[in-house]
Formats: structure tokens, sequence, C-alpha cells
């Protein structure tokens, strides 16, 4: 299929802080052409961090976007495209929350929205966590909360978790870790 369609030009529309936008120029094999936007961004890592009484550290915080708060799994963008993911991970675990792991795995990868955008996060399960002091940015607000696996599995039907990160992670999480399947 992928041999149908060929972009045959990319052109930058606007460069911010933190992702590209660019207008893409495609050709299909039937000869009709059409433009595509495309989102650049650098890519991102976030952390699913769990106390020893087996609670989820999760951050509530403004997103303008949707104009309100949010309750997300702590997150943030790499520094550089060729940044370690678990450098980042680990970083902004400290940075959002204070807590530092012991015990670091991978839990799985995402694609935002395939659709229009190339962002990839790199999600990890933080275990053994050694309380800390957030060292937040300047202009970043986060509050600092704790639920069960079940309350936020509530969250997520209620429709009141609905960042795709962190419903994700939530779930793969209890399938990986918590479900009795073999």
């Amino acid at each position: 299929m992928s041999n149908e369609v060929k972009r045959v030009k990319r052109e930058e529309v606007y460069k911010g802080r933190i992702l590209t936008l660019y207008k893409d120029y495609m050709k299909f094999e039937n000869g009709n052409t059409s433009q595509w936007d495309f989102i650049h961004h650098d890519g991102a890592t976030a952390v699913l961090p769990v106390l020893e009484d087996g609670k989820i550290v999760m951050v509530r915080q403004y997103r303008n976007a949707l104009e309100r708060d949010t309750l997300e799994i702590p997150a943030g963008k790499l520094d550089s495209p060729d940044e370690d993911p678990i450098k980042c991970a680990q970083r902004e675990l400290e940075e959002e929350t204070g807590y530092r792991s012991e015990k670091w795995s991978h839990l799985l990868t995402i694609k935002t929205t395939v659709a229009f955008c190339d962002e990839n996060i790199e999600v990890y399960l933080a275990e053994n966590l050694i309380s800390g002091t957030p060292h937040l940015d300047e202009n970043e607000y986060v509050e600092i909360e704790k639920f069960t696996l079940e309350e936020l599995k509530k969250k997520i039907f209620d429709c009141e978790i609905q960042d795709s990160k962190t419903v994700a992670a939530i779930l793969a999480y209890e399938s990986k870790y918590k479900s009795s399947i073999s």
C-alpha cells in the first residue's frame, strides 16, 4: 500500500519550541495529488511510578489545549532527539514528583497520533521509589496525587482520565503485571 503514496515535497510552515509543522505534498499511484499536514516532535518519555503500597503517583496540571487540569502520569519531552529516553524519564520523574527510582523497566512505546504526527513516547515503570523534592520548571505547576490501580481504572472508564499515554500506561501495567493470565 505504501508504494501507492509518495511524498514529493515537504515545506516547513512553523517551527516552535516543541514541534515543527510541515505541509507535505503527496502524489498517489492514480495520479491524484493532495496536501497533508505533518507535525514533527522529537519524542518524549513517561513514567508510571508505583509506590511500595501499590499506589500510583500521578500529577495534576493545567493543559492549555484542553483549557483545564488533567490527571496524568509524569512525562516530558526529550531535551534532544538523541537523548537516552530512560535518562529523560528519570529526570522528569524527579523534576515533577521529587521521587527517584531504584528499579526501572520499559512498559511500552506509543505513537500518539499516527495520522499526522510522529511523536513517540517511551513509557517506563518505576518501582522502589525514594521520596524527594520536586524541581519544577519556572512556569510549571503540578499537584502530586496518589491512587490505587482500581481507582485509576474507574477514572479512565468514567472519562475523567483521557490522556492517551496515561490510559495506555495504566492498562498496560495492569495487563503486564497485575493480570492473572499466564
